[in-house]
């Protein structure tokens, strides 16, 4: 058996992207608990030369987006990374969300040896669609789940691996 570039990209994400949700949602809720304005949880991070949890949330956002999109041949849907609250960033990851159920199957299989080119400032890394998806775009995802998941895990918030990976 074998997997689509589809099932290895949509689904996956969308899986992350909701257990993110309800990481983010125990955050609200144990600032709301404890009284703590939610701003301080949301401006938090690891170290001093870390981005803090809302452009955990961005990146996390825009990397799949972007992926897709970049996968699918597709201009990606833009946001203005202008989020300060809880529900702000809960919304542009349900909108994330919503934005990759609108990809059909037939729009990233075949996205396997599309060539990928980034520019990151005045450099540029070229990427076939597979390598894209399995060495950039899904580890960044981890990546950034993990660092905001860790920042509200020191911070306070009662979260346990389940929370990270979600229900089966």
């Amino acid at each position: 058996m074998t997997i689509s570039m589809y099932q290895a990209s949509i689904p996956v994400s969308i899986r992350t992207l909701n257990n993110l949700v309800s990481i983010l949602q125990k955050g609200a809720t144990y600032a709301e608990t404890k009284k703590i304005d939610p701003s301080v949880l949301i401006n938090s991070r690891l170290s001093p030369d870390m981005f803090p949890l809302s452009k955990q949330m961005q990146i996390a956002s825009d990397i799949v987006n972007r992926g897709a999109a970049r996968l699918a041949g597709i201009e990606p849907l833009q946001f203005e990374d202008n989020e300060t609250t809880f529900p702000q960033l809960i919304d542009r990851i349900h909108q994330t969300i919503s934005h990759l159920n609108t990809f059909k199957p037939e729009q990233i299989d075949g996205s396997e040896e599309r060539t990928i080119t980034l520019k990151i400032g005045s450099n540029s890394l070229d990427f076939q669609g597979m390598q894209f998806l399995l060495y950039f775009v899904l580890p960044n995802l981890y990546f950034h789940v993990t660092t905001a998941y860790d920042i509200l895990r020191h911070c306070g918030v009662e979260l346990g691996k389940q929370d990270f990976l979600g229900q089966p």
